[in-house]
């Protein structure tokens, strides 16, 4: 599997990176197989978070993971959430949700802890604070974001005495304007319109590794675009490269994102095995200039 920085950690974490959102669609065995098998391709990166499941995801990933040397996994969490009620960015709900994800992930830190959807009342030096108390105790290496702007990185980034390392935000060749914002900047057409303050260029300028979710979704959790008779151009298309590289539609749409050169970091989140193969190919096929373009012309996109 070939490998990017993460940030400026130091890290040195695969292409692809792993969701395990829905891990509980497995049972402890199929469990133990997912992770094995992502193993063999070198796919070591797994991201959850504290409410993946209720907390259940992490349990089953620490059973799943039973016997395997910690040094060999890049394990990456989130927290910040408290489902239908509020986002918490206070040093005590940050605190407690690092330690029971410890505890129920059966390790004794996390390569990486984010920031899950941006709190309004956030108080920018309590989460300093927090982090570096994570950080003294050796609880968490690397702190990073997710779904955050320029703006409210910068704010964070004044009081953290590390780097933000990462930030996750929603990106696919369906749902890509950070992408195409870009490409139509200086005009007076839908698309120039920025709605995340640049974050794709800013994290670029700062060195912070955007790990897109959702890969293969369309709008908000719309649906995959994959097989979508709303997007029949596009399938089109990225089947005809699927026939070219000899690989499955799949491959083709990660391998569209990880053409990009801030060297994205996808989050892919299936639990088929057969599936998993093939987004873990995606890292060995690198899409022609033209070929990227085609596609994103097909899912819709424009070009001024």
């Amino acid at each position: 599997m070939r490998t990017i920085p993460l940030g400026k950690t130091g890290l040195a974490v695969p292409a692809v990176a792993l969701g395990c959102m829905r891990l509980t669609a497995l049972d402890e065995r199929g469990a133990q197989t997912y992770v094995r098998t992502a193993l063999e391709y070198g796919a070591n990166f797994f991201d959850h978070a504290d409410i993946y499941g209720g907390g259940t995801c992490e349990e089953l990933f620490g059973k799943a993971i039973a016997g395997i040397p910690r040094e060999e996994l890049i394990i990456q969490s989130k927290c910040g959430i408290v489902p239908g009620k509020r986002y918490d960015f206070s040093r005590e709900h940050i605190l407690r949700s690092v330690d029971e994800s410890l505890k129920r992930l059966k390790v004794e830190y996390l390569d990486v802890l984010l920031l899950h959807r941006p709190d309004a009342l956030m108080e920018p030096e309590e989460v300093a604070e927090a982090f570096c108390e994570l950080k003294a105790s050796g609880k968490v290496r690397h702190f990073g974001v997710s779904n955050q702007n320029p703006m409210q990185m910068q704010l964070l980034q004044k009081y953290m005495p590390m780097p933000i390392a990462a930030n996750q935000i929603q990106l696919s060749l369906a749902c890509c304007t950070p992408i195409s914002a870009g490409i139509h900047v200086n005009t007076g057409e839908e698309a120039a319109v920025d709605r995340d303050g640049s974050v794709l260029d800013y994290c670029r300028l700062n060195d912070i590794t955007i790990q897109p979710w959702s890969p293969f979704q369309y709008g908000f959790f719309g649906g995959v675009f994959l097989g979508s008779e709303k997007y029949p151009e596009l399938n089109a298309a990225i089947d005809k490269l699927a026939e070219k590289y000899g690989v499955s539609n799949t491959t083709i749409a990660l391998a569209w994102l990880l053409r990009h050169p801030a060297r994205l970091q996808p989050i892919v989140g299936t639990m088929n095995l057969d599936r998993l193969r093939d987004c873990l190919r995606a890292p060995d096929i690198v899409l022609t200039r033209q070929e990227w373009y085609d596609l994103y012309l097909a899912a819709g996109n424009t070009l001024p």
